[in-house]
């Protein structure tokens, strides 16, 4: 298998699939980056357009559970959008999960290397509070980190609060999110969650980006990360992130 095949049959999957590691088991990071533009390209090619970037694995726990010291980025194109209110898709899903997220819509080009937090949120154009929708398609969301790479990030879809505040008007290491599933709360966090401030994921991505020539372009959404850990969004399930400051976002399976 090769980087065009990998990116392929990836974005072809209707099913769970076994990782891409069992039968390519020297698969490392910089090959999965590869798969994961090649698919961005496929992407492109019928008809979708790149409207940004998201972050994965930014929490310390999501990371030691991956054994990585670092997130990941992935791609977001205009077909991950998902309006409020729309229910999500659940019948193209495989296994669903649901995560709130503090969004930055940029209001200038970002590029590294050398970004820091402050120069990162002075791009910042305005802060929504967000949900992501992942979907990792390997079985039982089993997979390694090259893995998760090259498969976007287990990427799905996205839905925006109501609510875009300017960055200087938050503390975004206090504003909060409470995760509601059925009605009920399940769980709980602040921005200093997100790499310690949200703006440290940001000038990440930015820095990240640099190594393969590329930045964070004018318009451009960046979802931070998972603020707290993803829920399952079963059939005839209602999830909903609160935010301190930004609304509420709620998802229908």
């Amino acid at each position: 298998m090769n980087v065009r095949e990998a990116a392929a049959s990836l974005l072809a999957t209707e099913s769970e699939r076994p990782p891409l590691s069992a039968d390519w088991p020297d698969l490392d990071v910089d090959t999965a980056y590869a798969i994961q533009d090649e698919a961005l390209r496929q992407r492109r090619a019928r008809g979708e357009t790149l409207i940004g970037v998201k972050l994965g694995l930014t929490s310390r726990a999501k990371q030691q559970r991956m054994g990585i010291d670092s997130p990941l980025l992935a791609w977001l194109t205009d077909a991950m959008v998902l309006p409020a209110g729309v229910p999500v898709p659940s019948s193209s899903l495989l296994h669903p999960r649901a995560e709130p997220e503090l969004v930055f819509v940029l209001g200038r080009r970002l590029s590294g290397p050398g970004v820091t937090a402050a120069t990162a949120l002075a791009a910042v154009d305005r802060v929504y509070g967000g949900m992501e929708i992942i979907d990792s398609r390997y079985t039982d969301y089993r997979f390694t980190l090259p893995d998760a790479v090259a498969d976007n990030g287990s990427s799905s879809h996205f839905t925006l609060g109501p609510i875009g505040l300017p960055a200087s008007s938050l503390d975004l290491t206090l504003e909060a999110a409470l995760l509601e599933v059925n009605g009920q709360i399940v769980d709980t966090a602040t921005g200093a969650a997100v790499q310690g401030h949200p703006a440290e994921a940001l000038a990440l991505a930015a820095n990240t980006l640099a190594t393969r020539g590329l930045a964070l372009e004018p318009g451009w959404l960046v979802l931070t990360g998972g603020m707290t850990d993803a829920v399952p969004l079963n059939p005839g399930s209602r999830v909903a992130a609160h935010f301190s400051h930004l609304g509420s976002v709620t998802l229908s399976a």
